[in-house]
Formats: C-alpha cells, structure tokens, sequence
C-alpha cells in the first residue's frame, strides 16, 4: 500500500509540474512554433517548413504527418496542436490548384488563433542549395523591414509585427552585437513580400493573400501587460508602420 502511494504521489508531482509550466507567468517562456504539413503539401512547401524549423530550433517543432483542415474557415485543429505543443506561433504550409505553394503564418493567443496571414510562395532559394549555410541554435538576428509609401496599411503593419514575434528569438540579458551571424530583410512592396538575407538564410518571394486579423479590442487585450512586468531593453528604429530596424540587445 505504501509502494503504491508513492507511485500515485510521483504522478501527481508530475502533472503538478506540467501544469505550473504552461501558467501565465511574468516573463513568459520562450515562443515555440509549429510548424505544419497540409494535406498536398509539395516538396516546395516542405522545404520552407524544414528551413524555417532549422532556424527556430529548438523553439520549432515540425509536424511531417499531413493534416487536412482549413486554416481560416476551421481554427479548432490549430488550436488543438497549439495546447498540445504548446506552442504560441504556426506555419501552415498547403498546395492546392486555387493556391499555388501556400503559406499560413499566424500567432495565438490563450491557444485561441489571434492573427492569421496567407502568402503564396512565388520564389524560394533553400539553405540546402546555399554553401555554409549553417547556424548556431538560438543564434539572434537583426530584422531589416522596408516598405513603399501605398504599402502602409493595416496588414503590413500586423505582418510586421507577427514577423518580429516569429524571428525575434529567445529573450537574453546580452548579446554580443559583434557576433552578429545574419540579418533577415523584409522588403514590402506592391502587394509582395521579399524575404531577403544577408549570410545564410532561404531567399523567398512572397504574395499577400489573405487575412484573418484580430478585433482592435481583443489585440489590445493580447498586448496587455501587467504592472509589475519589467520589458526587456532593445533597440527598434521604428520610422513607419512597415520600416524600422529590430537590433536585439541587452
């Protein structure tokens, strides 16, 4: 009876454990991502996936099964994998006739889908086809964004700022800016995205296609922050809605 308390108190433990990890906290742990394979999912698609989860690591986890839904007329399958996981940020990757090489990038809020933006891949150029083209796990970048003066609407600016949460990296007290390994750059313009790099990382062209934005209320909500919380320096040189320059630092 006594062996069998302490398998019972062991489990409890456990759970406790598990449960006190996923809270809310003050500083809230590092943002994992999923990332995801739709049901037609081709081997363009694929390889974005595997990219984008070599650079989050350890933060990203990839789901090699394939998974029919629709992301912006079904949320509940994204929100299952975002409590299983989880994880507060996806890219949901498809190929169907309609929407050629897809891409679904989004972030979540209490598992629940806060914003949702679909790009259609029109070039890509993979780490696989570039030399050297390795990186050291949690290794932070700078974020370069531009943008023309028609392209400053509400959707670039959400895609700028789901784009900062998905790239940013882990919080650390500093860095050595010296050590700077690459620095992404996001280029809005005519409606198009260009994913540009300057060491190491895949080349993409992208297309804006649709959008599932949160209400203005329910996106304050999210944003809100808790007196006692103490934000984490960094340098942004925000000049527009789509420009500025994310140099992260101590």
């Amino acid at each position: 009876m006594d062996a069998l308390d302490q398998v019972v108190k062991l489990k409890m433990k456990r759970a406790k454990r598990f449960l006190e990890k996923r809270e809310p906290k003050l500083n809230e742990n590092n943002k994992n991502a999923m990332l995801i394979k739709g049901g037609n999912a081709n081997a363009t698609v694929m390889q974005i996936l595997k990219d984008v989860c070599a650079l989050k690591k350890p933060y990203g986890i990839l789901y090699k099964k394939k998974n029919i839904t629709r992301s912006f007329e079904d949320q509940t399958s994204l929100e299952f994998f975002s409590k299983k996981s989880d994880c507060s940020l996806l890219i949901f990757g498809s190929y169907k006739k309609q929407r050629l090489n897809n891409l679904v990038i989004g972030r979540m809020c209490d598992y629940h889908v806060l914003d949702l933006i679909e790009l259609g891949i029109e070039n890509f150029v993979s780490l696989k086809d570039i030399k050297n083209s390795k990186c050291s796990e949690g290794t932070k970048p700078m974020l370069i964004f531009a943008s023309g003066d028609s392209d400053v609407t509400e959707d670039p600016r959400r895609l700028k700022s789901l784009l900062i949460d998905f790239f940013r990296g882990p919080t650390v007290s500093n860095i050595c800016l010296a050590g700077l390994e690459y620095v992404l750059h996001f280029t809005a313009l005519n409606g198009k995205i260009y994913f540009q790099n300057y060491k190491l990382l895949p080349l993409l062209d992208l297309v804006l296609r649709r959008t599932h934005l949160a209400l203005d209320d329910l996106y304050k909500l999210s944003m809100k922050m808790p007196k006692a919380f103490k934000r984490h320096s960094c340098k942004f040189l925000d000049i527009s809605p789509m420009v500025g320059v994310y140099i992260p630092s101590p």
